[in-house]
């Protein structure tokens, strides 16, 4: 490094030879000065390890860890396809014994009747219809065998110069009044109600005291007094 090539000399010409001198060659630099060279990083090559050759055998499967936090609920599929029918299924136990499950009476009346000094009890003397019996013709009462919710309504025809006043009783407690004030005619005068009923239930209508002259009028050709009562649910 940093030799100048000088070429100063003559190669000698063969022997015998008649040649002319050649010129001095000039002395030339071919190399730049040390000072002034780029200096190169060596590079060193880093060694690899062929890992397949290391690798040993597969362990024993290791212990189950413990269960990570649930994430956030997805969104609900489709519905799926309808699967097939299913076997018939095997017959239950029996049920309780049938019980009666209607009621329904419709009575008249074709007498008139007039205030006492005690209550009355409307006695009917006309079935339309009585179901199973349920309502009592001697005693003039409905008797409850199917609890439950029941509408009655009671239609009665007044009496001219006299008040109509009466009630519809549930097991002696007055629920509603049917009334007409005195008039010079008479009118067909209506209530009705609905209760609910427990079983050995009574239900009757009943004519005021005679306070006052009280009545309700009706003849032996036409029936103008209905009591009427069903079973709703």
């Amino acid at each position: 490094l940093g030799v100048l090539l000088l070429s100063c000399l003559l190669l000698p010409s063969p022997a015998g030879s008649q040649t002319r001198p050649r010129p001095r060659p000039r002395c030339v630099r071919c190399c730049e000065p040390p000072d002034q060279r780029f200096s190169y990083p060596q590079y060193q090559p880093l060694p690899q390890i062929n890992m397949t050759i290391l690798k040993g055998e597969k362990g024993d499967r290791g212990e189950r860890g413990m269960q990570g936090k649930f994430g956030k609920t997805g969104v609900a599929g489709s519905r799926g396809h309808a699967g097939p029918k299913g076997q018939k299924g095997s017959v239950g136990a029996p049920g309780e014994r049938c019980k009666s499950h209607y009621a329904a009476f419709s009575v008249g009346r074709k007498k008139p009747l007039h205030s006492n000094d005690y209550y009355q009890t409307l006695i009917f003397d006309t079935e339309f219809v009585n179901l199973y019996d349920h309502f009592n013709m001697f005693t003039g009462k409905f008797y409850c065998y199917v609890p439950g919710i029941y509408y009655f309504s009671l239609n009665v025809h007044t009496w001219n110069q006299k008040e109509t006043y009466l009630h519809v009783m549930h097991n002696g407690a007055e629920v509603v009044i049917l009334y007409a004030q005195v008039s010079d005619r008479s009118i067909m005068q209506s209530q009705s109600v609905m209760l609910e009923l427990r079983e050995q239930d009574e239900v009757w209508v009943r004519l005021y005291k005679g306070e006052r002259e009280n009545a309700v009028f009706s003849d032996e050709y036409d029936t103008y007094i209905t009591f009427s009562g069903h079973l709703i649910k």
